[in-house]
């Protein structure tokens, strides 16, 4: 993957820029989108509330759970109060960024 796109490589972990859409008709990962300042980043929805991490867990869940993880693995590691944040799924690997980038059309 490109080093400025949204996906990317720590060790065995997957590192995933994503563009958070609270209270949605359902869940999902809607593709990549590019930001006004050029950045690329996954656009994800989820029916939660932006109210006490409801919708940073909800979002960590799903991109876990679409790089083919366990909910558990997923955790919002910075953006916590913006629309952009940094998500980290711990030992998705190679096959977990496979799976989100077929996801996401990449």
């Amino acid at each position: 993957m490109d080093a400025n796109g949204p996906l990317r490589l720590e060790g065995d972990d997957l590192i995933v820029i994503v563009r958070a859409t609270p209270r949605a008709p359902r869940d999902e990962i809607a593709g990549v989108k590019a930001m006004s300042d050029g950045r690329e980043v996954v656009q994800a929805r989820v029916r939660a509330v932006p109210e006490d991490g409801a919708a940073n867990a909800a979002i960590a869940a799903l991109v876990a759970k679409a790089a083919g993880m366990p909910k558990s693995a997923g955790n919002v590691t910075a953006g916590q109060t913006s629309r952009v944040k940094t998500v980290r799924v711990t030992g998705a690997g190679k096959p977990g960024l496979d799976a989100l980038s077929r996801l996401c059309g990449l």
